[in-house]
C-alpha cells in the first residue's frame, strides 16, 4: 500500500531506477520521467561490478544471480611491449554492461511508471510539497523529488546554478569488441582479467563484459576499454568533441558521430603506442566514441523536499570505476534515511552529511589516480591506492 505520498524520480538510468525501487518499498507511489523518447537499454559501455552495484540483485528475490549477468576475473594484468605480461596479481572483480544491468532493473520496476520523452525544465516547492515543469507542458507535483539524470542534470544547474563541470585535461576514447573479432591471443589475453596498459602519460583499462544479447560465454561477449589521451582545453578540445552534426559535446560524442579523422589519428597512435592487444581491440571497434572526463561537486545534496544523487550531484573520474557504485549507495541510503524519519526535508538533512563526504572523497582519489597517469607517471600496479573501488583502500 503506496501511503507516503508521491514521489517523482528525474532520470531513468542506473541511479534513477534503484531510488525509484527503493522508494516505492517505502510506500511511495513512484514516477519516473526520463528525458530521453526510448528505453536506455543499448546505452553506455561496460560496468565493474561492486557491492553496492549489485545490491538489489543479492538481497532481493530475482530467478537469477549476480554470476548469471556478469563474467568474473582472476587477474588484474598489465601488458607491455609485444603483449608481454609486466605485472600480474590475483584480482576477483566481475565485470557486467551497463545495458545488461539496466534491463535487470527495468525489468523490475515496469513501464507502466516509466514515462519517456518528458524533459523536466523548472521546479518549485512549498513546504507541502514540488512542483515539477516538464518541456512538453506537462506539470506534476510530489511530497519528493529525486533527481539521478545524470552529469548534465537539470536538478543541478536549478538548485546550483554555480556549479559547474571541470575539465581533467583528458578524454577517454572507449569502445566494446565483438570477442570472435579479435584473434585468440587478444582474447586470452583479456579473458579472465581486469588488463591495463600504462604508456608516458597515458593508459588503457581492458575487460571483458556479456554481449549485445546478454551472452556470457567465450566467443560471444564483448571486450571493452577506455583509453585515456591528454587533450588540452581550449581550440584543441573544442575542434575534437564537435561531433558530425556540428555540435560541441560537452560531456560524449557519441558512436558514430566522431569525425573520421580523428578515428583514424587515434588508431594510428594506438598501434605505434600501445601493446598490440590493446592495438588490436581498437582498430576493430567500428564505432568508437569520446567520453569528456570531468569532475563535478556539490555543496549540497538535500534541498527541502528535492534530492541530487548520482552523478547529478557528484559526478567522478572512471579510475575507480565506481559511478554505478555511488548512484546504488546514495539511492539505497536515502531509502534508509527515509524509513528512518517519516519527515521527508529532516530526512533529507539527515541523509545529506556522509554523501557529500562520500563524494568529496572519491573525487579527490580519482583526481589523484588520473594525475598519476596522465600528468605525472607516477602509476604503480601494486599501489592499492590506484585499484577499483568506491571506498578506497583503507574501507
Amino acid at each position: 500500500m503506496n501511503d507516503r505520498g508521491r514521489a517523482i524520480v528525474v532520470g531513468g538510468s542506473f541511479a534513477g531506477l534503484t531510488a525509484a525501487l527503493l522508494l516505492r518499498e517505502q510506500g511511495f507511489e513512484v514516477d519516473i520521467f526520463e528525458r530521453t523518447g526510448d528505453y536506455l537499454d543499448g546505452r553506455g559501455g561496460g560496468i565493474v561490478l561492486q557491492p553496492d552495484t549489485v545490491r538489489w540483485i543479492q538481497e532481493r528475490p530475482h530467478p537469477f544471480t549476480v554470476e548469471d549477468v556478469s563474467i568474473g576475473s582472476t587477474v588484474m594484468r598489465y601488458l607491455g611491449e609485444d603483449n608481454k605480461i609486466a605485472y600480474e596479481e590475483a584480482a576477483a572483480w566481475r565485470f557486467s554492461s551497463w545495458t545488461t544491468m539496466y534491463r535487470v532493473l527495468f525489468d523490475d520496476f515496469g513501464p507502466e511508471h516509466y514515462h519517456l520523452g518528458e524533459f523536466a525544465v523548472g521546479l518549485d516547492q512549498d513546504d507541502d510539497g514540488v512542483t515539477l515543469r516538464f518541456v512538453s507542458g506537462r506539470t506534476e507535483r510530489a511530497s519528493l523529488v529525486v533527481f539521478a539524470d545524470g552529469v548534465s542534470s537539470v536538478g543541478r544547474r536549478r538548485l546550483q546554478p554555480r556549479v559547474m563541470p571541470r575539465y581533467a585535461g583528458y578524454i577517454g576514447w572507449r569502445g566494446c569488441v565483438p570477442e570472435d573479432a579479435v584473434t585468440a591471443e587478444t582474447a586470452d589475453l583479456i579473458n579472465d582479467a581486469l588488463a591495463y596498459s600504462v604508456i608516458d602519460s597515458s593508459h588503457i583499462c581492458m575487460y571483458a563484459i556479456p554481449g549485445a544479447d546478454g551472452s556470457l560465454s567465450r566467443g560471444k561477449r564483448q571486450l571493452n576499454y577506455i583509453w585515456y589521451r591528454n587533450v588540452a582545453e581550449g581550440p584543441a578540445l573544442d575542434e575534437m568533441t564537435t561531433d558530425l552534426r556540428g555540435f560541441t559535446a560537452p560531456v560524449s560524442v557519441h558512436p558514430g558521430q566522431v569525425q573520421r579523422r580523428f578515428v583514424d589519428q587515434m588508431r594510428t597512435e594506438a598501434a605505434s603506442l600501445l601493446p598490440p592487444a590493446a592495438a588490436e581491440l581498437i582498430a576493430r571497434t567500428p564505432e568508437p566514441y569520446i567520453q569528456i572526463v570531468l569532475d563535478i561537486a556539490v555543496r549540497n545534496m538535500a534541498f527541502g523536499r528535492v534530492a541530487l544523487i548520482g552523478d547529478a550531484a557528484f559526478a567522478a573520474r572512471p579510475h575507480a570505476a565506481a559511478g554505478t557504485a555511488k548512484a546504488a549507495a546514495d539511492a539505497w541510503s536515502l531509502a534508509a534515511a527515509l524509513a528512518a524519519e517519516p519527515d521527508i526535508p529532516r530526512a533529507l538533512a539527515a541523509w545529506e552529511p556522509s554523501r557529500l563526504e562520500l563524494g568529496n572523497d572519491l573525487l579527490s582519489r580519482v583526481a589523484e589516480m588520473g594525475a598519476r597517469s596522465q600528468f605525472t607517471n607516477t602509476w604503480d600496479p601494486a599501489d592499492p591506492a590506484l585499484h577499483f573501488g568506491l571506498y578506497g583502500p583503507d574501507r
